[in-house]
C-alpha cells in the first residue's frame, strides 16, 4: 500500500477489503489493476428511495460501474448469448467481480407469473444483504424500456421466492453503455429497488478468429 501513502482513503479502502474478504495477494492485485476503488458504490440506483436503511445504503456500497469483465475472451460482434455464455462458464470470477457474499441460483431461471413463464437472465442470492438479485445482461446501450421487465422479474421474485426473513429483492441492469441523465431519470419512475451498471471486457478477439487458427487435423498433418 505504499503506493498509496498520498491517497490514505483509498489505502484504508483496500486494507479492509483485504481483511474483510480474505483476498490473496493475487486477487488484491487484480481489484487494484481493475480500479476497484473507482467503481465501488459507483452504480446508478434509486437504493435511497426504495430501500429501508441501512440496506439500501448497502445495496450501493457493493454495486459497481462499471464492471469488469477481464476474464472474459469473446470474439467481436458478439452476441447476448454469446457474453452470457462466457459469464456462466467463469461463474467463479463473475461472482468474485459482483462482490462479497453473492451466491449464484442459476441461468435462465424460471419463474411463472400468472399463466405465463419468464426465465431470468441470472439470479443471485446476497447472504450479506439477505436478499435475491435478478440480474439482466444487455450487450446494447442502457434503454428506459429494459426497467419494466426487470421490475416485473423483481416483484415476481419477492412474490414467488423471497421468505418473510428476506429482505427486498434487488435488480441489477448491467449493460453496455448508458446515458447517465437517461438512467436516473428513468429510475424515477420505478418503484422497485433497482441499479444501472455498464460492463467493460478487457479483450476482444477478431469475428474471425477462430478461422485463423489451424484445425486439428492441419496440426496432426504437420507432425
Amino acid at each position: 500500500m505504499d503506493k498509496y501513502q498520498n491517497n490514505i482513503k483509498k489505502a484504508i479502502f483496500f486494507v479492509r477489503k483485504t481483511i474483510v474478504n480474505n483476498w490473496s495477494r493475487g486477487m488484491l492485485e487484480n481489484f487494484v489493476d481493475t480500479d476497484l476503488y473507482e467503481r465501488q458504490g459507483r452504480a446508478i440506483t434509486n437504493f435511497q428511495n426504495t430501500l429501508p436503511q441501512p440496506h439500501g445504503d448497502l445495496a450501493q456500497e457493493l454495486s459497481k460501474d462499471p464492471y469488469t469483465f477481464d476474464f472474459v475472451s469473446i470474439a467481436e460482434n458478439y452476441r447476448e448469448k454469446e457474453l452470457k455464455d462466457a459469464l456462466e462458464k467463469n461463474i467463479a470470477k463473475f461472482l468474485l467481480e459482483l462482490g462479497s457474499g453473492f451466491a449464484y441460483m442459476g441461468r435462465e431461471y424460471r419463474i411463472k407469473i400468472g399463466s405465463t413463464e419468464q426465465f431470468i437472465d441470472m439470479l443471485f442470492y446476497n447472504t450479506k444483504l439477505h436478499c435475491y438479485v435478478v440480474v439482466e445482461i444487455k450487450t446494447r446501450k442502457f434503454e428506459a424500456s429494459s426497467l419494466g421487465q426487470l421490475g416485473t422479474y423483481v416483484a415476481a421474485v419477492n412474490h414467488e421466492l423471497r421468505e418473510e426473513t428476506d429482505n427486498p429483492t434487488i435488480g441489477l441492469l448491467i449493460c453496455k453503455t448508458k446515458d447517465n441523465v437517461l438512467a436516473k431519470y428513468a429510475l424515477e419512475a420505478i418503484n422497485e429497488p433497482i441499479g444501472i451498471s455498464e460492463y467493460e471486457l478487457a479483450k476482444l478477439f477478431p469475428a474471425d478468429f477462430k478461422g485463423t487458427l489451424p484445425t486439428v487435423e492441419e496440426i496432426e498433418s504437420n507432425i
